[in-house]
C-alpha cells in the first residue's frame, strides 16, 4: 500500500495520501519521477493531505515538496514528524 507520494529523492517532504496513518506505522512512500519505493516510520499522526518529513532537518533548512522550495524549517525535525505549521515557515514574509 502507497501511503505518502513525493516528486523526487530531493523532496524532504512526502503527502500522506491515506487516512488513518498513525504514530508507529510504517509508510511506503512513492518516488514519483525515479519510480521507487521508501520506507519511513511515522512518529506522530498524520491526516491525510498532510505532510511528512522524509528526512531529518535542522532549523534554517529548505523544505523542498514536488521539487518547489516550500519554506524553512522553524522547529527540528525528525524523518517521520507531521511537517506543518508547527515547524515550518514561509520564506515570503
Amino acid at each position: 500500500m502507497i501511503h505518502a507520494i513525493l516528486h523526487d529523492e530531493k523532496d524532504t517532504v512526502a503527502v500522506a495520501v491515506v487516512e488513518g496513518i498513525t504514530a508507529g506505522t510504517d509508510m511506503t512512500a512513492w518516488i514519483m519521477e525515479e519510480d521507487k519505493l521508501i520506507q519511513i516510520k511515522a512518529l506522530q499522526d498524520i491526516p491525510i493531505g498532510h505532510k511528512v518529513a522524509t528526512k531529518d532537518m535542522n532549523v534554517g533548512d529548505t523544505v523542498w515538496k514536488y521539487g518547489v522550495d516550500i519554506g524553512k524549517v522553524v522547529a527540528p525535525i525528525k524523518a517521520g514528524d507531521h511537517a506543518h505549521v508547527q515547524n515550518i515557515k514561509t520564506k515570503r514574509w
